[in-house]
């Protein structure tokens, strides 16, 4: 029999500076049934928001599901990367 031990590690969560987030909305006014009209994947913000004003002027619609997408990196504290380093591990 394995016995493992697992230790407590404090990570922590960063957005990964070198991936871009993505944003999107959908429309989902109806009553019976979502419009489902989707804004499309942009890398900022403001196109996304932009959309959701015109389609609301065109149709009257006022709902929309908005999504944001992103990377995260687990970072390991300092004196644990450091020891990683120095021995050839990973951290």
């Amino acid at each position: 029999m394995t016995r493992r031990v697992f230790r407590y590690v404090p990570f922590t969560i960063e957005q990964d500076q070198t991936a871009e987030p993505e944003y999107e909305a959908r429309c989902v006014s109806g009553d019976e049934t979502e419009c489902g009209a989707e804004s499309g994947t942009h890398r900022d913000p403001g196109p996304v928001e932009e959309w959701q004003r015109r389609r609301t002027q065109e149709t009257g619609h006022r709902r929309y599901r908005r999504n944001f997408g992103g990377y995260a990196v687990m970072r390991p504290p300092a004196e644990l990367a450091e020891l990683a380093r120095l021995t050839g591990g990973t951290a």
